[in-house]
């Protein structure tokens, strides 16, 4: 039934009720004017917020996509309102993967969404996403190339980011989009040298390698101070009567030429220097590799010796790893032989390496041999001959020629083990060493005729064509030396002319002219007879050759000019070749490049800029520092404050005892004849650290924000405390005395404001009867009654002297500042009446340490009887938990009587997740499955810290360990106490002192990791605020935020 309606429209008749009619006659314009109204249709449901329309909308869609309709036009719509809608997403992995998804999309029609999706994920909060928007730049430009102007503002804002997450894929959209912008990086050059030790490693490669270039275009070569010494010690040798002798003229010609200052390298060449330098260590090979060539390139003479030693290190890699390093070794020992010699072993060869490995381990002990080393590395080429590998045999050859070529004095020592190779079985390890013999023979012909000879004799036996025509060519260039021998070789040349390869050919032909010229004699017939078999020749190489070896060697009727000069031509003397290394003009291309690896410039290769003649305004990299003011309403708050304390109590302020010991009075005393009361003191710490005295003023604010009652009782009771809390026993007071006088003022001053926290009682401590007051010295030995710590333990200032000075430790007065207030869970029903046939179950969170185990969560099960019959037998069965989760059992209630509840208490390690803990509850006669479910407030245990120490591990849970989110506060719900209630009923967590009145700090542990969970809430004017939540379990963390913003919000 459903087809007919798609079959007709398809045939053009009728489509469903309330539906339009299309007809095919594209003259019509029908098509077009009715499509055009439905897509705005859709266009305009798509741009709602009610997620029906948006769900109809799509059905739509793809209703007209089934029926082959073009919709193309409705993509950026669908784009824009259903895809980007996740980039507004609370969470900042589904911000992040929303934009990552939305930039692979490679249709240019949505490129505009995809810039604003950019720049607003550029400034996004968190770090994680920024640097999604980093790496969604390079993908934008490459689809719309125009888009550049715009990608370079949000790569300039994304580069002042001071997130190490942020700055290695900032680099690399710079290199990718606008690497010729050097002047972004001025203003950034510092704090990217700075925080390259913690970027990732990825980033830290492409930061070095954009450094790298800069420097080169920004700061003057280090060499120059090498080179100026070195023409300064040449004049120096000549006397100084020379340069008297020069006259005035010379004396003209130096007033000309600029004077040249003698090299200073620039702070920030060193800064980046030092701060690479550690990265040497690292555990990533393209790390190393990357500081590596930067200090090739950048660094003096002197100091670049430091990277062999991380170069050797990484060839007990990966054969990969070692191949790269081997590259550049060999090509940084051309020029720096002397940095890789005392690691000379370390480019031995193992009989488990590759060929490739092989080869380049040669190409580096050939370019590190020197007149010193030299028996040691033939020795080892002695052996490698031996090999069974080929190839490498080969390249041993070559190395071995090398070495003769470079250091004369071995050159005859290898000549003669060349020859004795003439005699090996294998023939590719005699025609090898005949091409290297021809090569050394060129050096010394004279000398070594007995040798030509030798090789003359192995035309026979030689099959290889490289040998082959290596040994004609020796024949024909020194045929002199072997007068008899050379005719007779081109006669079995001759016979066998025609099944030779080509390059021996040639050869032949180079010989019969070389012979024809001085021996026309005996090989004149010879000579003809190859040059008519040459004549015919299928390679149209040889038939040239021959018509013009003709042409100049046999005499005309004619006779040409050039025939005259023959000799010249044939029999010129040659230099001998000079054998180099292959990699000697791989220096041009920057170290560890692909260029530089395949000796080829790769698509996208940057050339290494040359360093400058003169240096550039160095100023353009200096940053203005904001300075930091005191705020006005800060000093006004201090000058009202001051007068709190009597001069006599100094910088200590309640913290201090008011009975001081004499000597420390005496010392007090001493002290003063400088300084006069506490202003002076006190303005001297301001000088010394403004943060503390601020941090104090603002503690102070903190407790005049208090309801009214409190704060007037609170201002009468802190100067009387100090005579109050003076302790009963004389040592005490004078041993805590003493120590009070050794402490600094800023030891002093940093723990004022936890002291003046931990001072406030709750007014039950009125009400409780006197107890023993606790000394000081033993509070090793001091445990709270019935609240054990949480382990890990709750963090405490370590100056815990300095902070309680003065301070009754009594339990009624301590036991309440550690309990926290109840769970707003409250109550809940584990098994009902009727399901437990009478029995009723119910547990709480009590927030109570678990005694058995500190990771688990303590529960309270209250069990009631509604049944007319005892219950006998209450006990756990079996569980059934998910992996990591543990119960502890509560013991068996014998027998529980009608009318009659019980309490029993066991503890669940949940194993920080919020999984139920499924567990069977029995009886005598009955088992019940029961589960409970904790909130994830009820997974954490509350820490007790300072301010400071508050900041410091928040610092450190930054980046994807932060969520932060928006809110509206309810008119209800902007009271402090409202407030701190609300967030601590929510999560088990404790207040930390903050010192400002419009900010709340919270913190707590999770109780099987130990995780810190950090919660910071930020209240705004017109009830707006901000709830941040900073912890290692991101999970936790995003549940956390949204149970708080609950509570807050109702």
């Amino acid at each position: 039934m459903s087809a007919a309606p798609a079959y007709s429209e398809d045939k053009g008749g009728s489509a469903g009720p309330g539906e339009p009619e299309y007809g095919h006659d594209p003259a019509s314009g029908g098509i077009f004017s009715s499509d055009y109204k439905r897509h705005d249709d859709l266009k305009e449901m798509l741009d709602t917020n009610k997620d029906s329309l948006k769900l109809e909308a799509m059905k739509r869609i793809v209703a007209m996509i089934a029926r082959g309709k073009n919709a193309s036009d409705l993509f950026p719509a669908v784009v824009k309102n259903v895809a980007c809608k996740n980039i507004e997403d609370p969470n900042q992995l589904i911000r992040a993967s929303a934009l990552r998804v939305l930039s692979s999309i490679r249709v240019p029609i949505i490129v505009p969404i995809m810039m604003l999706a950019i720049k607003e994920a550029a400034s996004d909060m968190s770090p994680y996403v920024r640097k999604t928007a980093a790496h969604a730049i390079p993908k934008l430009y490459s689809l719309d190339s125009d888009q550049k102007d715009q990608l370079i503002e949000v790569i300039e804002k994304l580069l002042a980011d001071k997130t190490t997450l942020v700055a290695g894929s900032v680099v690399m959209a710079f290199e990718e989009v606008c690497p010729e912008r050097i002047d972004l990086i001025h203003k950034n050059y510092r704090k990217l040298c700075n925080l390259l030790i913690d970027v990732e490693e990825w980033g830290q490669v492409v930061i070095i390698s954009m450094l790298t270039r800069y420097a080169r275009t920004q700061f003057l070569s280090p060499t120059q101070n090498e080179s100026l010494l070195e023409e300064n010690a040449e004049k120096a040798f000549y006397g100084s009567e020379e340069d008297e002798a020069k006259g005035a003229g010379s004396e003209e010609t130096a007033a000309a030429a600029p004077a040249r200052k003698p090299y200073i390298m620039d702070p920030d060449h060193r800064l980046l220097l030092r701060n690479t330098k550690p990265l040497l260590q690292s555990r990533s090979a393209a790390v190393v590799m990357a500081v590596a060539q930067l200090y090739f390139h950048l660094a003096p003479k002197a100091e670049v010796g430091v990277i062999a030693k991380a170069l050797v290190r990484l060839l007990r890699s990966h054969s990969e790893v070692q191949y790269v390093v081997l590259q550049n070794v060999a090509t940084m020992s051309i020029k720096r032989r002397g940095m890789f010699e005392p690691y000379l072993k370390s480019f031995y060869i193992r009989s488990t390496d590759p060929t490739q490995i092989k080869i380049l381990k040669l190409e580096v002990l050939t370019n590190l041999a020197n007149e010193t080393n030299i028996p040691t590395v033939l020795r080892e080429f002695q052996t490698y001959i031996r090999s069974m590998d080929k190839d490498f045999v080969a390249a041993t050859i070559q190395a071995i020629g090398r070495c003769a070529t470079n250091i004369g004095r071995v050159r005859d020592t290898c000549l003669n083990g060349l020859v004795q190779l003439l005699s090996n079985r294998d023939e590719l390890v005699v025609a090898e060493s005949v091409v290297v013999i021809k090569k050394l023979l060129q050096m010394q012909p004279a000398q070594h005729g007995e040798i030509i000879k030798h090789l003359a004799k192995l035309t026979d036996n030689i099959q290889v064509p490289m040998a082959r025509a290596s040994i004609l060519w020796l024949i024909g260039e020194y045929c002199e030396h072997v007068p008899r021998i050379a005719p007779d070789v081109l006669r079995k040349m001759a016979k066998s002319f025609t099944a030779e390869e080509d390059i021996v050919k040639l050869q032949v032909i180079n010989l019969a002219a070389k012979l024809y010229l001085t021996n026309s004699k005996q090989t004149k017939l010879l000579t003809q007879y190859v040059l008519s078999l040459a004549k015919y020749d299928q390679n149209y190489d040889i038939r040239d050759r021959a018509r013009f070896t003709r042409q100049l060697i046999v005499p005309s009727e004619q006779g040409g000019a050039l025939s005259r000069h023959a000799k010249k031509l044939f029999l010129a003397p040659k230099p001998a070749p000079v054998l180099e290394s292959s990699f000697k003009d791989r220096d041009h291309f920057q170290l560890g490049s692909l260029s530089h690896l395949l000796n080829a410039k790769a698509t996208g290769y940057q050339e290494l800029p040359d360093w400058p003649e003169e240096a550039p305004d160095p100023s353009v990299r200096n940053v203005e520092v904001p300075e930091w003011t005191k705020c006005s309403n800060r000093e006004k708050r201090k000058e009202k404050e001051k007068p709190f304390y009597s001069d006599s109590e100094g910088e200590s302020g309640p913290t201090e005892s008011a009975d001081s010991d004499p000597e420390s009075e005496s010392e007090s005393d001493s002290k003063s004849s400088s300084e006069s009361g506490s202003g002076e003191s006190s303005s001297e710490s301001d000088n010394e650290d403004q943060d503390e005295d601020e941090e104090k003023g603002r503690g102070s604010e903190s407790e005049q924000s208090e309801e009214d009652g409190k704060r007037k009782t609170k201002k009468k009771k802190v100067p009387e405390g100090k005579g109050e809390a003076s302790f009963s026993d004389e040592d005490s007071d004078s041993s805590s005395s003493t120590s009070e006088s050794e402490m600094t003022s800023e030891s002093e001053e940093e723990q004022l404001e936890p002291a003046s926290w931990r001072r406030k009682t709750p007014p039950s401590s009125k009400r409780a009867p006197a107890t023993k007051e606790i000394s000081l010295l033993d509070l090793e030995d001091f445990t709270p009654p019935s609240v054990q710590p949480v382990s890990p333990p709750a963090i405490v200032s370590t100056s815990l002297a300095a902070d309680l000075e003065g301070l009754t430790l009594t339990d009624s007065t301590l036991v309440p500042s550690l309990l926290s207030p109840v769970s707003r869970v409250g109550r809940q029903e584990l098994l009902h009446r009727v399901a437990g046939e009478g029995l009723v179950v119910d547990y709480t969170f009590s927030r109570q340490p678990f005694s058995g185990d500190p990771h688990m969560v303590s529960v309270h099960i209250h069990f009631s009887n509604s049944s007319d019959t005892p219950i006998k037998g209450l006990h756990v069965g079996t569980p059934k938990l998910p992996a990591g989760i543990s119960i502890q059992e509560f013991p068996e209630i014998e027998s529980l009587a009608p009318g009659e509840s019980a309490t029993a208490v066991m503890g669940i390690n949940f194993c920080d997740s919020t999984q139920a803990a499924n567990f069977q509850l029995c009886t005598q006669t009955r088992q019940f499955y029961v589960s409970i479910q904790p909130p994830v407030g009820e997974l954490m245990a509350p820490v007790f810290m300072s301010e400071n120490e508050f900041k410091k591990e928040q610092g450190k849970l930054m980046g994807m360990n932060e969520i932060t989110e928006k809110l509206m506060l309810p008119d209800a719900c902007r009271s402090d106490h409202i407030v701190v209630q609300k967030v601590t009923a929510t999560a088990n967590l404790g207040r930390v002192p903050c010192g400002t009145s419009d900010e709340y700090r919270f913190a707590g542990r999770t109780l099987t990791s130990g995780s810190l969970v950090l919660l910071t809430l930020d209240a705004r004017p017109a009830g707006a605020a901000q709830l941040t939540v900073n912890s290692e379990k991101m999970v936790i963390g995003t549940m956390l935020v949204k149970d708080v913003i609950q509570a807050l919000t109702q």
